[in-house]
């Protein structure tokens, strides 16, 4: 297997960077939608049920559908493009929703489809890269999330600020659509699938003993499977949460799940600024992902893998802690940015750690099931954590409530701080 160039790198990245482009699309903006259509934080939780539920069932499945499929594209590349063909149709589609029922319908279609096309993408580095380059392959994966956020979570503000324009939220979730088709085309032109053999008919193993040879493969992957559980419980608390934290606790906007209409109205420019400034931070979170990706995957090439996760976790603590109790605007973006070291190597070496482990032949189904330790966690995030905010009532005055958002960064700090933990417990060849 030849040694990927630089630019073999970016074309095979740029798919990636489209999927998550419509990603942060359906992360900033599906909870102003929502809560328009009248949906109250654990109403908002439960929505985000798709991306979790979909992640648990659809990865494992087409995971291992993909190992074992053959056709003139390859083993991957059709998952690639029907998932991002069919989820640019519900981006379309979902903030033009008539009713509550609709909008959560079309987020769990948009989550079901990422997750057809984000499984057999993680499983085609494997594939074509090189084993020596497979810890670089998940940095530059990285650094399309980080460039594809930034871009998708900058271009409004941006605008704003240059033109004075207001794009719209519809025009923001149409542009994520087109972003996810044509980079992800992009991408299965150019990267071509190593040709496999037709496959022999033989029994697919059932899910239990493919979970069960999935723990066998070494001691250091249940460290690394419970690794992730905690991360990611920690990541979604602000993935989910945070533009409701802007609007209602930075932007001090109450709960408007139930008000007038004329009360919506009084507070409807405040909401598009608060949004503006979520989609700011999330762009400085993605930016500063986006310039430490590849140094992370360096150093870590160089200090092991372990030792540079543990400290861009540490960040991500940091991050947190500061904005549950600082609300200032500059502050809460700085905070913002830092946490994004930490999630440029979520993104990247947990995968890297794993791939040691993984027999050929097997990439997409292990894939699939380690994405249960990614999926699974958000189950906790948007049942409990959601609830406990529901019940975290404050009064405003003038017969204004409001929640406590910020309580979100307590929890996900403490699971990062486990993370950390179980991460100093993994030995590294």
């Amino acid at each position: 297997m030849k040694k990927f160039t630089t630019a073999q790198f970016l074309n095979f990245a740029l798919g990636f960077f489209g999927l998550q482009f419509a990603w942060q699309m359906r992360i900033i903006l599906s909870g102003p939608v929502t809560e328009n259509l009248g949906a109250s934080p654990f109403i908002y939780g439960l929505i985000w049920l798709a991306g979790p539920f979909t992640g648990m069932v659809v990865q494992p499945i087409v995971g291992a559908l993909s190992d074992k499929t053959v056709s003139p594209l390859g083993r991957r590349r059709p998952y690639l493009l029907g998932g991002a063909i069919i989820a640019s149709l519900a981006l379309w589609a979902f903030p033009n929703s008539a009713n509550l029922w609709i909008a959560a319908a079309m987020i769990w279609i948009i989550d079901a489809c990422i997750n057809i096309a984000q499984g057999p993408y993680r499983a085609l580095i494997p594939d074509v890269v090189p084993k020596e380059q497979c810890s670089l392959a998940n940095s530059y994966i990285s650094l399309a999330i980080g460039l594809g956020s930034v871009v998708a979570a900058g271009t409004a503000p941006f605008l704003k600020w240059a033109f004075d324009y207001q794009m719209s939220i519809e025009s923001q979730f149409i542009m994520g659509a087109v972003a996810f088709t044509l980079a992800m085309i992009w991408t299965c032109i150019t990267i071509k699938e190593v040709k496999q053999a037709k496959a022999k008919a033989v029994q697919a193993p059932n899910f239990l003993t493919s979970l069960k040879d999935f723990f066998a493969l070494s001691p250091e992957v249940g460290k690394i499977c419970t690794m992730q559980f905690f991360t990611w419980i920690g990541t979604m608390c602000m993935m989910i949460f945070f533009t409701q934290y802007a609007i209602h606790t930075v932007f001090c906007v109450p709960d408007l799940t139930t008000a007038a209409p004329t009360v919506k109205e009084f507070y409807e420019s405040t909401i598009v600024d608060a949004t503006n400034f979520s989609s700011i931070c999330f762009a400085v979170f993605n930016l500063v992902c986006f310039l430490v990706a590849i140094p992370i995957g360096v150093l870590a090439a160089k200090y092991g893998n372990k030792k540079i996760h543990i400290i861009s976790i540490i960040t991500m603590i940091a991050a947190f802690l500061g904005m549950a109790f600082f609300k200032n605007h500059i502050t809460v973006a700085a905070l913002m940015g830092l946490s994004g070291i930490g999630w440029a190597s979520i993104c990247a070496l947990p995968f890297a750690m794993l791939a040691r482990y993984i027999k050929k032949g097997t990439e997409g189904s292990v894939m699939g099931i380690f994405n249960i330790f990614i999926a699974g966690p958000q189950v906790f995030v948007c049942t409990l954590v959601a609830w406990i905010i529901n019940k975290c009532v404050f009064d405003m005055g003038s017969d204004a409530i409001n929640y406590h958002w910020d309580y979100a960064f307590l929890i996900g700090a403490a699971c990062l701080a486990v993370a950390a933990v179980i991460t100093a417990k993994i030995k590294e060849a």
